[in-house]
């Protein structure tokens, strides 16, 4: 047995007297040293812990609390103690409510989000792979594309550098980079009808949202351009399949 276990078993218990234990305290006058200390601290121990108790204690007590008079009911303490717990309990109830009601405000502020908002956001996220690109995309490839939505294109408004699928929010969008009299600019079709058009912007670009037939047309440029003539030009390009 080395050092270490013999100090954790006779730390445990001083009494251990099995061979192992013994032939280790004989082993080292360390050993013999810490084993007799604490024996002697134990034995304090227990004389410590041995208090008489007077025979008569029991009766004395209970004479004592005979002798007593009772208590008066403590009514005032006792109905401040249920107001108060009433007004904890509101309290509580009330912080839950203004939070249930909080998060239902949050939920419908996201489910509300304007769709101008996500563009802006996903125009921002694409731009170091985006802006570098030109396919020179044709017509037939713009309306391959836009065929899931049920419409596409009688001409395009300009030159087209980029167009595929991409996921808008919880929803998959077409995505466009065109070229035209104000600038290159970003159009979303996605399949999520506006209330009206609305128009938004940030520190670097503006766009414009527009109503379609069961979805929306979202364009996107720099913050100085007019979206509004050429959202009216690409809209007024699109057939829908009847």
């Amino acid at each position: 047995m080395d050092d270490l276990e013999f100090r954790r078993r006779i730390l445990a218990d001083p009494n251990d007297n099995s061979a192992e234990m013994i032939e280790a305290k004989n082993s080292s006058l360390v050993n013999r040293k810490l084993s007799d200390e604490l024996l002697q601290l134990d034995t304090k121990l227990e004389k410590a812990l041995k208090v008489d108790v007077p025979d008569d204690l029991v009766d004395r007590i209970l004479f004592h609390q005979s002798g007593q008079t009772p208590a008066k009911p403590k009514t005032t303490r006792v109905h401040l103690a249920i107001a108060a717990s009433i007004a904890f309990a509101f309290g509580v109830f009330t912080g839950q409510f203004d939070q249930i009601i909080s998060n239902a405000d949050v939920t419908r502020s996201a489910e509300a989000a304007p769709l101008g908002q996500i563009a802006l956001s996903h125009v921002h996220d694409e731009a170091p792979f985006i802006d570098t690109i030109d396919e020179s995309v044709q017509l037939s490839q713009v309306n391959a594309k836009l065929k899931p939505f049920g419409t596409e294109l009688s001409s395009l408004p300009g030159h087209v550098y980029y167009v595929n699928h991409c996921a808008f929010g919880k929803q998959n969008a077409l995505h466009m980079v065109v070229d035209t009299p104000e600038g290159k600019v970003t159009v979303f079709i996605v399949p999520e009808q506006s209330p009206a058009a609305a128009s938004f912007n940030d520190k670097t670009m503006a766009g414009i949202v527009m109503p379609l037939q069961n979805a929306s047309l979202i364009v996107v440029g720099d913050k100085n351009a007019d979206m509004q003539p050429v959202a009216k030009t690409i809209k007024s390009e699109l057939q829908w399949q009847i």
